[in-house]
């Protein structure tokens, strides 16, 4: 990483923080991502060897530690204890951001919402026992981020990028800003249903309880430093 050679310790933290997707990156791990895919789906728009590269860079700092999978491939993700310790810093930028930063229609990525709700708003609680997939369709996007599904299965939730089979038991149309503002407790979810932004159909036991599967607040997990 290049230096800016001050002694200064903001100057020392920026070399490493403010890289392009580093702070994501640990985004992501605070948000228990501890697998390459995982972490990759939460920053969709960021190539596979820009996300080697940086894992090896934060490695390098101190900041994650990797340890190879029992089978040989790959590796799993874990911060330490200098990374947990990001966790005041990246909150502070988040409350930051909502109090001085506009909320653009380029904020508006559908795939990183059902993500993040299938990381960190998911309420297992309310999941129903049995395998459901749900199939998400956003006209609004662009083809390559049009169409997703979120696999129901032992009291949790995957996102998947293909038709993980054997559905869809409900399909949700919606366009992606009010998606967004709904999950992020801005738009009420009966108000979007009757504006037209988002429709759902299927099993209507499912599509009632659908609303309720999202906490719409991030319940980070407990972390402990590798």
């Amino acid at each position: 990483m290049p230096s800016y050679r001050q002694y200064c310790p903001v100057a020392r933290a920026t070399e490493i923080l403010a890289e392009r997707w580093n702070l994501l990156i640990i985004r992501n791990l605070l948000f228990g991502a501890t697998t390459f895919s995982a972490i990759a789906q939460g920053v969709p728009t960021m190539s596979r060897s820009m996300l080697v590269k940086r894992l090896r860079d934060l490695e390098r700092a101190g900041i994650i530690a990797a340890t190879p999978k029992p089978n040989g491939q790959g590796s799993t993700y874990g911060l330490t204890e200098a990374g947990i310790d990001l966790g005041e810093v990246v909150d502070a930028m988040g409350r930051w951001a909502l109090t001085w930063v506009d909320m653009l229609p380029e904020h508006t990525d559908p795939g990183f919402v059902l993500w993040a709700w299938c990381q960190v708003q998911l309420d297992r609680a309310a999941l129903p026992g049995e395998r459901v997939v749900v199939q998400f369709e956003f006209p609004d996007e662009a083809v390559g981020n049009r169409h997703f599904w979120m696999l129901i299965d032992n009291g949790d939730a995957e996102l998947c990028a293909t038709d993980p089979g054997g559905g869809p038991d409900l399909v949700v149309t919606a366009r992606s800003g009010p998606f967004v503002d709904w999950h992020r407790g801005e738009l009420a979810w009966s108000q979007a249903v009757r504006r037209g932004d988002i429709t759902v159909a299927g099993d209507r036991r499912l599509a009632r309880a659908f609303p309720s599967w999202n906490t719409r607040t991030p319940i980070l997990p407990p972390l402990s430093p590798v």
